[in-house]
This record gives structure tokens, sequence and C-alpha cells, in this order.
């Protein structure tokens, strides 16, 4: 494209996003880079919201204009300037403010994927700021100007009369919710779930490939997308300052062939950056250490224990991530402890002695369980003792054959487990009546039916 077209091109997007200005005819249609340059200085345009513009396409450069958006890149639902206007017109519409305010240029800040939209007077004049969530379309309250900041800014009055929201007590939340089962994708299961409901959540999501039957994901971007998806949607159904445990470790891609490397992704780092984008802080980094035997499954460090040359070394993998972070809170965690309404609850919860000292803890791998990736019992129970009261409520989004239900439930928690392959949900309907504390026909089922079970398994349950 010419450059006299493209800078032609510049301005009319400029003006299409409806911010007044009228663009000297030197700048509109300047021959080439140079006079397009001295043209934006002689007129004072190197500062304004317009050199962002023509530097998003690579104008400067002579780049392509055409490059793909960072929001499509990202996945956001909110891709253009246009659909963030437009959800922000309809907010300003359902408050009344939409004839006194104008709309500067959005922006979107894809380190906390969001959209930051300013509101202005008619002279300019910024009075506030709408932050629009670029995954799900919602405007953040907590992020977002308030309606009332908003209106005095406007006549001029003076904010400080404006009384301030008075600090509600926290109040300790008892969920009420009982031992479930769900069979399907985890990430509509939650969204059905009521906000602050869980008091713990621990799961080891699926291997990203790491062995042919347990392959879920074509791409490596679409497996951390199903991981953010699940983050974010725990996060509101998580109590405030609980945390969240999960289990993950670099997986190893094999090669196709003799002629290609194989390759190693280290799953752990990714997750930890979305935990801390979408609202967590970070805690603890467990690190689970198995028998040496167990990493050679993997056949990594093979050739080299063979050859010994030089450059050909590969540690063998016989450790796993357990990484803890808690849900973002400015209650310490003494304030749970203080303000549970069980005191009782809280001292049958205390850690006997035995307990890890420090962050490597050696435990055997499970055996013999129907999933081909399970962890052990005593991962669980360790996680669950550590980190929740007697009676607290513990989600795993990803329940597989069931090893935290029955973690859980013998420690005397409550269990909500959500699996969304059905051969795995049988397997939990035809051990339930096994497991300690679990009253079989007080459990809640979704999207299965408990009378599936086979008849000796409901003998069992009837006579006990």
């Amino acid at each position: 494209m010419k450059t006299a077209e493209r800078s032609k091109h510049c301005c009319e997007y400029y003006q299409s996003l409806e911010v007044a200005f009228n663009f000297p005819s030197e700048i509109e249609y300047a021959a080439d880079l140079k006079a397009f340059r001295s043209a934006l200085i002689s007129s004072n345009l190197l500062s304004t919201p317009f050199l962002t513009i023509i530097k998003g396409y690579d104008f400067v450069q002579g780049g392509n204009m055409e490059r793909e958006l960072v929001s499509e890149k990202r996945g956001y639902l909110v891709i253009t300037v246009a659909q963030a206007k437009e959800i922000v017109t309809n907010w300003l519409s359902e408050i009344d403010l939409f004839n006194a305010t104008q709309l500067g240029l959005p922006e979107v800040d894809d380190r906390y994927h969001i959209w930051r939209v300013p509101l202005c007077t008619d002279a300019g004049n910024k009075v506030g700021e709408v932050v629009i969530d670029a995954y799900t379309t919602e405007i953040l309250p907590d992020k977002t100007t308030r309606p009332e900041i908003i209106t005095v800014r406007l006549l001029k009055q003076d904010e400080s009369k404006l009384v301030k929201r008075k600090k509600q007590k926290k109040e300790y939340k008892i969920s009420k919710l009982r031992n479930t089962v769900g069979f399907g994708d985890c990430v509509g299961l939650i969204e059905d779930m009521p906000t602050e409901s869980v008091d713990l959540i621990f799961t080891s999501p699926p291997y990203f490939n790491a062995r042919p039957e347990y392959s879920e994901f074509e791409e490596y971007e679409t497996y951390l997308f199903k991981m953010r998806q699940v983050i974010k949607r725990c996060h509101r159904v998580l109590n405030e300052g609980r945390f969240f445990v999960i289990n993950v470790s670099p997986v190893l891609l094999r090669r196709a062939s003799r002629s290609e490397a194989s390759k190693r992704i280290a799953v752990p780092f990714d997750i930890h950056r979305i935990f801390i984008e979408e609202g967590y802080d970070f805690i603890d980094d467990i690190i689970w250490l198995k028998p040496e035997g167990a990493g050679w499954a993997t056949g990594r460090g093979r050739r080299f224990a063979a050859d010994r040359n030089p450059l050909q070394y590969k540690a063998v993998p016989v450790t796993e991530y357990v990484l803890v972070y808690r849900k973002q809170t400015d209650l310490l965690i003494d304030w749970h402890i203080r303000n549970h309404p069980d005191k009782e609850v809280v001292k049958e919860s205390k850690i006997l002695d035995g307990y890890e000292r420090t962050n490597v803890w050696k435990i055997n791998p499970a055996t013999g369980s129907k999933h081909p990736a399970a962890f052990p019992r005593e991962l669980a129970e360790k996680v669950i003792a550590y980190y929740s009261f007697k009676g607290d409520v513990v989600l795993d989004p990803f329940a597989g054959s069931g090893t935290v239900g029955v973690a859980a439930a013998s420690s005397g928690r409550r269990f909500v487990l959500f699996e969304n392959n059905f051969d795995y949900v049988e397997t939990m309907q035809q051990a339930l009546p096994t497991w300690k504390n679990v009253k079989f026909s007080s459990v809640m089922w979704i999207n299965c039916k408990p009378s599936e079970l086979p008849p000796e398994q409901i003998e069992i349950q009837l006579e006990s």
C-alpha cells in the first residue's frame, strides 16, 4: 500500500473511533514516510493517541496494516474497539449516563486480559474508566469507576463529600453443598455452582498429550486456554482466602521419528502465570519425590546411560510439582481460624506429629488404578489435611477415578467431583458404597443416575 493511501487510511480509522479531529492535508495525503513524520511533528501530533493508532498498524516501519489483532491471538470475546464501546454504551444507558459522557479511545491490556474504556466530558476531560473482562465481556465493578463518582465529576462537585462505603464485617461462610458427583465438562458444571461455596480445590489436570491414551488437546495453547477457563471459574466458587492446590509437571513429547528431537514442555510455569493473572497469590511449590525407578518409564536418560557421551545427558524425572495458591484477599490466614464458628472442629482438624516439615514429599506413585494418570491417595490426604478443616467442601474438577473424594470422605470432609469420562464416573459409582463417612443415598448426582449401580453394590449399601 502506498504511503498516501496508508496515511489516509489511518486518519479515517482514527476518525471512525468518534474522536473529533480535523487532520491537516499534509498528514492525510503524505507522499512518503519522511513527509508523514514531518507533518506529525509540525502538527504536534506525536504525543496524541493518533500516534498509538499508526504504531498499532506498523505504519512507521511500513508494516502490514492487516496483521492479526492481539485480542484475536488471545482468544478474547471482546475483539474490537467497536465491541468494547458497545458494551460500555449499554452500561451507561442502564445507569442513565449515556447522554452525559463521551467515550475515549478503548485500549486492550493483554497483561490482565481486560479492555479499558475512558469516560470523558464533552470538553474531553476524563471523569472515569470502565474496565471490561476481555474473555467474558463482563464489566468489572471493582476496577470500574463508580457511577456516583462519575456523576459528581460531571457536575464538578466535591468528591470528598461522598460517603465512603462502609467495610462490612466479614462473616465466616459455611458451605451448604453436599457430597456431589457430576458427569460432564467441569467448566459448565462449575458455572452452575454457588459463589464461594468451596473451601479447598485440589486437582491434577490432564497431562498435555503425555500419553497416547490420555491425549485430549491438539495444540498446547488450546490446553492452556482450557486450564484458564477452569482456574478462572474456580476463583468464583472458592471461598475468600482459601487454597487451590494443583498437581502438575513438565511433559515429554516423544519424537515422531528418529530424525526429530523429543520436546519437554514446562507446563507448571505456564500454569503459574495463569493463576497469578486470574487473582491468586502464590504460596508454595511442593516437590513430590518418587522412587528413582518411577522415572525410567518415560524413556528419558536411557540413551545417556548406554553411551555416556557429553551433551546427551538428560536427567530421569522423578518429581512432580504440587503448587499451592491462595485466592487473593486482605484476610490473614489466622482470621479463618479465629472466626470459624465451631471451635471444636478447629481443634479436631489440628495436624498430628509426623507431618511434612519440608517442601519435598517422598510418596510412592499410585498403582493398580484404572486411571492412566492417578495420583496416590496419600498425596491427597496430606493436601486435604494441611489446607482445610473437617467438614469443609473439597472440589476436584478433574476427578478421574475419585482419589480426592476418597481422601476427603475418610478425613471428614465433603467432596464435589466432576469428571467428563463416564467410565471413571461408573468407577466412582461402584466404589462409593465403600468410602468412609459417606451415605450413598445422600450423594447428589449430576448428569448421571445412582440407579446405574450394579445390583450387588446396591445390596451392599442397603445392608450397611
